[in-house]
């Protein structure tokens, strides 16, 4: 797609503090800000069913589905009647796959590396208050930290302060194992405000890389796979339906029932179908277990040479006490532990997006199962992206209706 194809809002609502989200895709971010009181009026991303999704849970926000590249501050600023340097915060996640330590083509060069780029072009013709940019923590080392400082200086240049920070879902209440990188930025005041306290914690949290003592305000315990997930319907391997009428039951917990807050039905809880191949592997994997739990005659050629301290997520089965491990594009059992905790199929993708933050009112499009996949792995947090937004409400709140604006350090 070479140009933007732009679908105004259908709906408009007063709101106090906006947003505008740009590289959305479904729109986790966007959904963290308007559960923080925010009011989403933009959006844009090139994926077609990622603009479906998002047209079809933010029906009052105009989505320009195509390039960034295309896409001018001119044009934002009409449709969303703003003047220049009016918006409160723009939100962002610029592909992140160039600076992945996923991608053993790591390049600070590539197309998609650059589309920091764009995001930064459409900083200075729209002037926000505050800014939010989102990637995986590989940019902070992808040639030499060359690029993370790179946009620092830009920031630096257009007037804001900046300041980086590499956030854990878990401590934010996710039932997910998840690093991400924040840049946050403010040209009203001081940068370093923007940043989130952890709201939840707890002992298991030192073991995967979590704080030993507990922060202050981390009043919660953190939630677990069973917690969130532990009251959705049985699945066979491959079943499930995209729009189903509740089942008779109550959710057990209080991440449950604010998750089923809102929704009028069961939506997206379908599964991908494993071939008998990998279901006779997964059959025999514990709740908690991997891979080495597979007979090796089982394996694949490539696995039987592997050490056992390799892999440990694949073909994992999640335990309910636990965490999920990162939520990818794909919930393929090759990939990592994706396989329920006490059914023989892969999670689906309900228990996804509920292991990601996203309540059940929110509906996945896509004509093929693996694009709703896709949308759910690509997104942030909610959870995340709801503590930033808060923190981003307090600030805009205290300096926002300043005409004076603060010196910021260099």
């Amino acid at each position: 797609m070479n140009e933007i194809n732009y679908t105004v809002r259908r709906t408009w609502k007063a709101v106090e503090h906006r947003c505008i989200d740009l590289f959305a895709g479904a729109g986790g971010l966007a959904v963290g800000f308007r559960s923080a009181g925010w009011g989403v009026v933009a959006g844009n991303d090139t994926d077609a069913d990622a603009a479906a999704t998002f047209r079809l849970n933010f029906p009052e926000a105009s989505f320009f589905e195509g390039p960034v590249s295309k896409l001018s501050a001119k044009e934002l600023l009409a449709d969303c009647r703003l003047d220049k340097g009016d918006l409160d915060c723009l939100v962002g996640g610029p592909p992140c796959q160039s600076f992945s330590h996923n991608n053993h083509h790591r390049s600070a060069v590539d197309e998609r590396a650059r589309l920091f780029e764009h995001y930064l072009a459409l900083v200075g013709g729209l002037n926000p208050k505050t800014i939010m940019m989102e990637n995986v923590p590989g940019i902070m080392s992808i040639d030499g930290g060359r690029v993370i400082e790179e946009i620092l200086v830009r920031l630096r240049d257009l007037g804001f302060g900046a300041t980086v920070v590499r956030l854990s879902a878990e401590e934010f209440g996710t039932p997910q194992l998840r690093r991400r990188v924040f840049v946050l930025a403010s040209r009203i005041g001081p940068a370093a405000e923007l940043i989130p306290s952890p709201t939840h914690w707890g002992p298991a949290l030192a073991q995967f890389g979590g704080p030993k003592e507990r922060p202050p305000g981390a009043t919660r315990r953190p939630v677990t796979v069973w917690q969130a997930i532990g009251d959705l319907p049985e699945l066979q391997n491959g079943g499930g339906s995209h729009s189903a009428e509740w089942p008779h039951g109550q959710p057990s917990t209080i991440y449950q029932r604010d998750a089923r807050r809102g929704a009028a039905g069961l939506y997206n809880h379908v599964c991908h179908r494993l071939t008998d191949v990998n279901l006779n592997r997964i059959v025999h994997v514990p709740e908690g277990g991997n891979w080495r739990d597979v007979p090796r005659e089982l394996l694949p050629a490539g696995m039987k040479r592997a050490r056992l301290q390799d892999h440990t997520k694949r073909y994992g089965r999640l335990a309910k006490g636990g965490f999920a491990s990162t939520i990818l594009t794909k919930c393929d059992p090759h990939w990592g532990a994706y396989v329920h905790p006490t059914q023989d199929r892969t999670i689906s993708v309900r228990e996804a997006a509920r292991l990601q933050g996203f309540p059940d009112s929110f509906r996945f499009a896509g004509e093929h199962l693996s694009k709703q996949y896709t949308q759910v792995g690509n997104a942030v947090p909610v959870q995340v992206a709801q503590a930033i937004g808060l923190a981003v409400l307090v600030h805009i709140r205290r300096y926002g209706s300043s005409n004076k604006l603060l010196k910021l350090a260099a």
